[in-house]
């Protein structure tokens, strides 16, 4: 089987990995439009159970990405000033993304991949310029602009909406000791930051404020830099006398991405390409990655006895009838969450710092109270103390229409 990959990012050159551990005779194709060395966005988060993924599908990518990161099992969530130090259960870890790209692109081509950068073609069809005409499968890796879903979104069933929140990833030389998620009010407008280390000498710094704060502050009307300092200002307790850095740093609103169908003919999609995952819930690149591991499975699985000559289309059937059920999951969470963000202003004003943590960490309906007290012993008995644990503290579902245009 020949493959062509549109998307040389971390998911891109994953699943070339995997294809190529897998069956080394095959050809596997990466293209992308970035030179090795590019990069976007500071630091990215692999969670505990997506390390566990990542291991079993792969020991050696592992371990290289293990040496490269930072763990921290401790979170601080900071509410009016008010901050509040819980323990995870589970040990996630940070790693910047240059070093995972470079981790990839190594054993990429130890593998015998084909990775060509700086290589950009604007429709699927352009593949035939570069002898990637016959390939059998073709994989948009290339993210929420993807090309390969570009050029099929009817067929695709794509559809496309923005939140309201609008945001902005940042870095800083400020070395924080664990993560923590910030949120403030300021002159009157809500804010939030997400921060964690990600190496000895840096941290990745999300800022985020809701649309009324956007407006009423005059956001709308200023350049990134002075929006920057802005935010300066608002952490500069947190920040400790330290800039935010930017690195491609737009502010935007986020995307919701979506496609009822995985696959058009041979043309398949994974990771932002396919369904974009709210970044509140964790790392799209880990998600992604996930996608290439059931791809993978999926495209080298040994054929069934009574259908011995399995073609690539009925493998690309299987990977969207296996992955589907299981990234649904995922992308139910993701919605829960963003909505719940888009009024998180309304959220810091009703609540208690207690009462806020306790909605914050419920709004997906993936942790209920028995949950909790396995998971978080100490906050679960702070929870009780403050008497939340029987309390339905988060508000009704707010319609979808209402958070997106």
């Amino acid at each position: 089987m020949k493959v062509a990959i549109v998307g040389g990012g971390p998911s891109g050159l994953y699943l070339a990995i995997l294809l190529k551990r897998r069956q080394p005779d095959w050809p596997v194709s990466v293209i992308e439009q970035n030179s090795a060395d590019s990069t976007f966005g500071f630091g990215v988060v692999l969670a505990d159970s997506g390390l566990n993924r990542l291991q079993a599908a792969d020991p050696q990518v592992f371990e290289q990405l293990i040496a490269k990161m930072n763990f921290n099992r401790v979170q601080t969530i900071e509410v009016q000033h008010h901050p509040i130090d819980i323990q995870h259960p589970a040990k996630g870890g940070a790693i910047a993304r240059i070093d995972l790209l470079h981790v990839l692109q190594r054993i990429a081509q130890d593998v015998g991949v084909d990775v060509r950068f700086g290589m950009r073609i604007e429709h699927p069809d352009e593949l035939s310029q570069h002898g990637l005409a016959d390939a059998d499968v073709v994989v948009g890796a290339d993210g929420v602009n993807s090309v390969v879903r570009g050029a099929y979104e009817k067929e695709f069933g794509t559809t496309k909406s923005f939140l309201t929140n609008h945001f902005a990833w940042y870095g800083t030389a400020r070395v924080f000791t664990k993560s923590a998620l910030v949120f403030r009010e300021w002159q009157g407008g809500s804010f939030v930051a997400h921060y964690y280390p990600y190496s000895t000498t840096a941290s990745t710094f999300v800022a985020e404020c809701d649309d009324a704060t956007w407006h009423s502050l005059g956001l709308h009307a200023m350049s990134n830099e002075q929006r920057q300092q802005v935010f300066e200002q608002v952490f500069a307790p947190e920040l400790d006398g330290e800039p935010l850095i930017s690195n491609h740093s737009n502010w935007r609103q986020f995307p919701v991405t979506q496609n009822a169908h995985w696959t058009v003919g041979k043309h398949v999609l994974m990771g932002d390409a396919h369904t974009t995952a709210h970044f509140s819930i964790g790392s799209g690149t880990r998600i992604a990655m996930e996608d290439a591991i059931a791809l993978a499975e999926a495209l080298t699985a040994p054929a069934p006895a009574d259908e011995p000559d399995l073609s690539a289309l009925a493998r690309l059937e299987n990977f969207a009838q296996t992955r589907g059920p299981a990234k649904d999951k995922l992308l139910n969470a993701s919605r829960k969450s963003y909505l719940w963000y888009e009024q998180f202003g309304d959220w810091m004003r009703r609540y208690t710092p207690y009462g806020f943590i306790h909605a914050f960490m419920t709004r997906t309906g993936r942790l209920n109270e028995e949950r909790l007290q396995q998971q978080y012993p100490e906050l679960f008995a702070q929870f009780q103390r403050e008497g939340l644990t029987q309390m339905a503290l988060a508000a009704p579902e707010p319609l979808e229409s209402a958070h997106a245009r």
